[in-house]
């Protein structure tokens, strides 16, 4: 019984360690759903669609020296082809969704 009770403690403690190494970054779910199909999930802009409209990687210089407050802008404002976010997306999700990009420029 309390080889049990010791496995299952353990386990437990185990799970709640691992559990914030398969937490999803702020913003993801929200790039998925709203940019990814243009930008790739990877941000390489590698799709069709990213092809079509001449969709810059997130990994290009250009991309990478944006600062948060050009993100912003883009996002709100539109650039292009790209369609504005002002009032589909809140600011911070808006922030979230910049946040994951960095990620994806690593």
């Amino acid at each position: 019984m309390i080889h049990g009770l010791r496995t299952a403690c353990m386990l437990v403690l185990a799970a709640s360690i691992a559990l914030p190494i398969f937490a999803q970054a702020p913003g993801a779910d929200t790039y998925k759903a709203k940019c990814a199909m243009c930008h790739g999930a990877d941000g390489l802009a590698a799709t069709p669609m990213a092809k079509n409209l001449k969709v810059l990687s997130f990994k290009d210089p250009a991309m990478i020296k944006a600062t948060d407050a050009q993100f912003i802008a883009s996002t709100k404002s539109g650039k292009g082809k790209m369609p504005a976010y002002t009032g589909k997306l809140t600011d911070a999700q808006i922030r979230d969704v910049i946040s994951f990009i960095r990620t994806l420029q690593k």
